[in-house]
């Protein structure tokens, strides 16, 4: 399976990144880095890729094995190397899934399937970094107050 993508300069550090399946993205730099600070950073894409993969695996298991979700947020910190090449060297993933009635050992299994089996961004990031996954469970009514 061939996935495309085209990334095009917009001006200073500013480029516009174009997914095969006709999405985009604005990607820009820090102003000490010659940016403007109107777009994502593109390493800060990596986390985000990273995290919409495992949460897309993550729910897609949960309902299947019919547990009561009602909302799944990921919240992602990652640390760099201090010299180039600046890859990630640990991140740390905290699933909070909301719901009543969530089977914490089956959510755990979720994400450890994600993680392991599914997820191939959070696999490739695995390579560099040392991933920690924390899982915090809150009922389905906290959802609608949280920015899920």
């Amino acid at each position: 399976m061939t996935m495309t993508a085209r990334v095009s300069w917009l001006d200073g550090m500013m480029f516009v990144g174009e997914s095969g399946s006709g999405h985009s993205v604005v990607m820009d730099g820090a102003p000490d880095h010659g940016g403007r600070n109107h777009g994502i950073r593109p390493m800060e894409m990596l986390l985000l890729g990273m995290g919409g993969c495992s949460a897309f695996d993550v729910v897609q298991i949960l309902k299947k094995g019919r547990q009561p979700i009602a909302g799944c947020r990921i919240e992602i910190e990652g640390d760099r190397a201090e010299t180039d090449p600046k890859v990630y060297t640990r991140i740390v993933m905290r699933y909070v899934v909301f719901g009543d009635g969530l089977d914490l050992a089956r959510v755990e299994r979720a994400v450890a399937l994600s993680a392991e089996k599914y997820c191939s961004a959070s696999i490739m990031m695995g390579k560099t970094a040392a991933i920690e996954h924390v899982i915090e469970l809150r009922p389905a009514a906290a959802a609608r107050d949280a920015e899920v």
